[in-house]
């Protein structure tokens, strides 16, 4: 269900970025195809702008020359005559220049090669003239008779430019009605693109809304569920470590009978071997090799009935003597027992304790060899220069006392084992001491686990009840 919902908001959220996404991308095709249109009418416009203007500076400059000239002829200034020559020159100029600007037109060229032809003749024209009064330096009868000449040819470089400008002029109309025809749809495509863009800006608040509602449904539904499961987690893990703990001490209580059983079998057999080889050396006369092998009978009777107490001792109940003392120093204490064998291999010891942690009832003398033993497997499992890491704290109201080494680590086969008598990883270890270690950490009411991990460590974690 959580998921149905989940999808379906993802859905709706896809379908709703699509859907802006193809509105955008089409506003933006349209705005750019706009654009593009608007910027080449735009361009074609300056083009028409260019050409008007060009032409009226060409018809400006032969105006000016011609004025320049007449004013020669009837002030005789040379200065005038340097500015009829100089309007020639910018007439050129301009004329070349609006050729330039509409090289792409083969009609507009024929026309500027027309009107470079007017030009011409009315400049040699005005040249003729020019020499005619230089060679008297005055105005007769033969300069006036030819003033309509000059005239006409003049009007029609007017005539001729006016009708290319306004020829000019028509395409500017034309294409300056384009300029504002695409202007229009840029505009009619941004005032869409924004209503589009309101709507969708409404439509995502409202989407939004419900979809983060029903989201925050799911996820406290979701977020119970997950609660529920830690719970039960929990519950079986509590179950978990009860049912390892009543394992343990079933084990335990079973190991104890199985002790006592074999120490009764092996004890009454043990007290008859011991008889006889007594009564033995009373019959058999004295000698070197006899003495030598009823020796070696009662050494080896003797290692055998050590055995048997040992085994007898890890698994029997002791009655307690109950000292309400601080771990964080019962600790300490188990730790100048194994000094030596801690600077002997340059064992690394960090402290961890609790210093608020209250106290507990324990047997010191027994305590401090239960530590001992697990101080002293943690140091035997590391090489040189290993870390050994004590920790104390309260944890649900009980007592933690945590040992963690980074030796060389269990097996799972030999830590289903780890507690049963005999049971060594030690080449000279006699497999009882975390028997007895068990023991001593059962006879508290405590319990004792161990998580362990092939060539990373070992870690074992005792809860004691406070007092």
């Amino acid at each position: 269900m959580i998921k149905n919902i989940v999808d379906r908001i993802a859905d709706r959220t896809r379908w709703g970025y699509l859907v802006a996404f193809i509105i955008l991308l089409v506003s933006y095709i349209v705005s750019f195809v706009a654009t593009q249109k608007l910027m080449k009418e735009s361009a074609l416009v300056n083009h028409s702008n260019d050409i008007i203007h060009g032409l009226e500076n060409v018809v400006g400059y032969v105006t000016q020359g011609e004025s320049a000239a007449r004013g020669y002829m009837i002030t005789n200034e040379k200065g005038l005559l340097s500015k009829y020559k100089s309007s020639h020159n910018h007439a050129d100029s301009a004329l070349q220049h609006v050729t330039i600007i509409t090289a792409d037109n083969a009609d507009q060229q024929k026309k500027m090669d027309s009107l470079k032809v007017l030009i011409n003749d009315k400049f040699a024209w005005l040249d003729y003239i020019i020499s005619i009064y230089d060679s008297t330096h005055s105005i007769n009868e033969k300069l006036l008779s030819r003033k309509n000449v000059g005239v006409a040819k003049m009007k029609k470089v007017e005539i001729f430019t006016q009708q290319v400008q306004n020829e000019e002029r028509q395409l500017f109309q034309q294409r300056n009605a384009q300029l504002e025809r695409y202007s229009q749809i840029i505009k009619e495509v941004t005032i869409i693109s924004l209503i589009a863009a309101i709507l969708l800006t409404f439509y995502s608040i409202i989407t939004f809304n419900k979809e983060n509602k029903a989201k925050k449904e799911a996820s406290e539904k979701a977020n119970a569920y997950r609660h529920q499961l830690e719970l039960r987690v929990d519950e079986l893990a509590a179950l978990n470590a009860e049912l390892i703990e009543l394992r343990n001490i079933e084990k335990f209580a079973a190991t104890g009978r199985i002790s006592r059983t074999i120490a009764h079998e092996v004890r009454n057999p043990l007290t008859n071997i011991n008889l006889a080889t007594e009564q033995l050396r009373t019959e058999i006369a004295p000698s070197e090799d006899a003495e030598i092998l009823f020796q070696m009978i009662a050494r080896n009777s003797n290692r055998i009935n050590q055995l048997i107490g040992n085994l007898l001792d890890s698994t029997r109940t002791s009655e307690l003597q109950h000292v309400k003392s601080s771990i964080n120093d019962v600790l300490d204490s188990s730790l100048e027992f194994a000094s030596d064998r801690i600077e002997l291999k340059q064992i690394i010891v960090v402290k961890d304790y609790d210093k608020d942690i209250c106290p507990v009832l324990v047997d010191l003398e027994k305590i401090k060899i239960a530590f001992l033993n697990i101080i002293v497997n943690a140091i035997e499992a590391m090489d040189e220069n290993g870390t050994l890491h004590l920790s104390t704290e309260n944890r649900n109201n009980r007592c933690i006392v945590k040992f963690t080494d980074t030796g060389k680590g269990l097996s799972k086969e030999d830590l289903a084992r780890l507690f049963e008598p005999y049971f060594t990883t030690k080449e000279k270890g006699t497999g009882l001491g975390l028997t007895n270690t068990q023991n001593i950490i059962l006879a508290h009411n405590a319990s004792i686990t161990v998580e362990s991990e092939l060539a990373k460590g070992t870690s074992f974690t005792i809860s004691f009840n406070f007092t």
